[in-house]
């Protein structure tokens, strides 16, 4: 008789109960002149869960016309979504403990999260939703490969400085410019290049694509990471499968936002074409 085996790599997920929440900013930095970093805390932060680099919340921020709609949840489901005036965002949790959850914006006028987080002052109140749960994929890798623009930085650090501190990382990083660069507690091997865009719009360049196919891959099993603009990442998508990489098993691709498109829903399964 076969004894089943468990896959050495392989995705799972595991849910929280959907819990409401009201916040208050309890201090903002500028890490960067782009980038914005929120700590909000408050009684409604107990029992909040964050256990993987990738888990986020919605952040439900006040409207253009003075009011705030804040989450309503009843048999673990939220009833207000399309509620008038509700505007709400994804953004990864950059950190969390007892005491406060924190959460990076890239400073821009044209979204309301952007908006806010540039007039945000202690005391300045958000609705938090989540993390729904959290998911991750099982097993050691004997290397880390992270690709990602300014929007999924935060998610990015945050899986690097989690990293144990024997960790091989090859990171790389797209921003504007080197204003952009900012510090990160990463693994003493770890490799991290910042790649600036410079005047050239945000998720129009190629230059996560060039770094990945021009990086000489390490002996061994590694796992991917690539995250930013939905349709940038195809062509990577495409050169991940080529060197070998397995969907859930050996890499994540994640489109944290398109082109044209307000509110994405990162979610929404992407093909290679």
């Amino acid at each position: 008789m076969t004894t089943p085996t468990t896959p050495a790599h392989e995705r799972r997920v595991r849910m929280y109960p959907l819990r409401p929440r009201v916040l208050e900013v309890a201090e903002v930095e500028r890490v960067t002149p782009r980038m914005i970093r929120v700590h909000l805390s408050g009684p409604d932060l107990e029992g909040m869960r964050s256990d993987n680099f990738a888990d986020h919340v919605k952040l439900w921020f006040p409207n253009g016309d003075g009011g705030h709609v804040l989450p309503v949840v009843e048999d673990d489901r939220c009833l207000n979504f399309r509620a008038p005036g509700v505007v709400f965002r994804d953004y990864t949790v950059r950190a969390l403990d007892a005491e406060r959850l924190t959460v990076d914006f890239v400073s821009h006028d044209h979204g309301p999260a952007g908006r806010w987080a540039q007039a945000a002052r202690p005391g300045d109140r958000l609705g938090v939703l989540g993390p729904r749960g959290t998911a991750w994929i099982t097993g050691e890798f004997d290397y880390h490969v992270l690709m990602v623009d300014e929007t999924a930085l935060p998610a990015a650090a945050r899986y690097v400085e989690e990293l144990p501190a024997d960790a091989r990382v090859f990171a790389f990083f797209e921003v504007v410019d080197a204003a952009e660069e900012q510090e990160i507690e990463a693994p003493e091997g770890a490799r991290i290049t910042w790649l600036h865009r410079g005047a050239a719009e945000a998720g129009t360049t190629d230059l996560l694509l060039e770094a990945f196919r021009d990086l000489e891959l390490p002996g061994g099993e590694g796992m991917v990471y690539a995250a930013g603009e939905a349709t940038s990442l195809k062509p990577i998508r495409r050169l991940l499968k080529e060197r070998g990489f397995v969907r859930n098993t050996t890499c994540e691709v994640d489109g944290y936002w398109r082109r044209g498109t307000s509110n994405l829903d990162h979610h929404e399964e992407e093909d290679d074409e």
